[in-house]
């Protein structure tokens, strides 16, 4: 079967790169999709054993930061464009592991980048390498003001020190390889398929087992928060229709208290599971804050929604429903996540060990 591009998409097994992955097989069926993902704890085939067996999607397992691997795999698939998903994520683990944090996000993006540059080499006519990265490269906000795609960068954690740095490596190489990128900064994401130690599937498996739910510090800190789903539509849209060298700014318009966003979970998760009304938020527990955690982020996405024309299609309390609603009918999914049962979907299904 003959393609028009092949796209190779990282990170692809975890949570929002499994979005992604998904809409462009379906969307595009003209389009190879190359899934590469090195199946660390977050990376599971269960998240898109849907589409594992469409004509015009393929699997890889790699590391990013192996440089023969990813020659051979830019050898192999000649691709045409990458989306680059791949990256250690949670600020919670960067803090007491900050090295394979560095190793990951920056030496992988490094390697991804000189793969593009060696493989296309200056005839970059219809190739295209997306870096997705954070919101929270920019640091901490206080009670006023939003992200701008020119705010400066001033990361306060490894995690995001470290997406910091891809970030620069992605227009470093645009600036003097003119590799023609395209960079996007988002926020928060939540939806299904998000690994259980983030912090909505972490709290809705706590309420359905009468768990505690462990809230940092007084619970202030403010996120803006988008469907997993409508932030694959914009990377859709980014990715089509963005401009080389350009960053855009991807947020829900979507601000939330920690402590507010908590409550609003109990209150549709006891009315969901026939409980009592204030009953799961006596499960709140109040533990010492997180070293270093942002105060608040807010994302200003008017450069996205007016030239590319997306916008959030869910507000947040809807979305919160359908993701209950999605945990809540997949504890099968949840409970293989959280006794790490779903390790082994990749060695039955590749006869190979995990």
């Amino acid at each position: 079967m003959t393609f028009d591009k092949t796209i190779l998409i990282t990170g692809g097994a975890g949570f929002i790169g499994s979005h992604v992955v998904r809409r462009f097989v379906h969307q595009y069926p003209n389009y190879k999709i190359v899934n590469l993902d090195n199946l660390t704890y977050a990376g599971n085939l269960e998240n898109i054993k849907d589409i594992e067996l469409y004509p015009n999607y393929a699997f890889e397992r790699a590391d990013i930061t192996d440089l023969e691997q990813i020659y051979a795999l830019f050898e192999q698939h000649k691709f045409d464009g990458v989306i680059h998903l791949a990256a250690e994520s949670h600020v919670d683990r960067s803090i007491s592991d900050p090295l394979i944090f560095i190793k990951t996000n920056v030496l992988g993006t490094a390697t991804l980048l000189d793969a593009a540059r060696r493989f296309w080499k200056d005839d970059y006519e219809g190739k295209l390498f997306y870096h997705v990265s954070t919101d929270e490269v920019y640091g901490s906000l206080g009670d006023e003001g939003l992200f701008l795609e020119t705010t400066p960068y001033d990361p306060r954690s490894p995690y995001s020190a470290s997406k910091a740095s891809s970030d620069h490596l992605v227009r470093a190489y645009h600036h003097t390889y003119k590799l023609p990128v395209v960079l996007s900064n988002c926020s928060n994401n939540y939806g299904p398929y998000q690994f259980p130690e983030k912090l909505l599937p972490l709290f809705i498996n706590n309420i359905r087992n009468n768990k505690a739910l462990p809230v940092y510090g007084e619970g202030i800190n403010v996120r803006d928060w988008l469907y997993v789903e409508d932030h694959a539509g914009a990377i859709d849209s980014i990715f089509h229709k963005g401009k080389l060298g350009e960053t855009y700014n991807i947020g829900g318009h979507n601000e939330w208290r920690n402590i507010d966003l908590i409550k609003e979970l109990c209150r549709q998760m006891d009315e969901k599971l026939g409980r009592e009304a204030g009953s799961s938020e006596q499960l709140i527990t109040f533990v010492k804050d997180r070293a270093g955690h942002d105060m608040r982020y807010a994302i200003d996405a008017t450069k996205v929604q007016e030239e590319l024309g997306w916008k959030p299609s869910l507000q947040f309390k809807e979305g919160l429903s359908k993701t209950i609603d999605w945990y809540l009918s997949n504890q099968e999914w949840l409970d293989n996540v959280t006794s790490g049962a779903y390790q082994k979907y990749y060695e039955k299904q590749y006869a190979v060990t995990a």
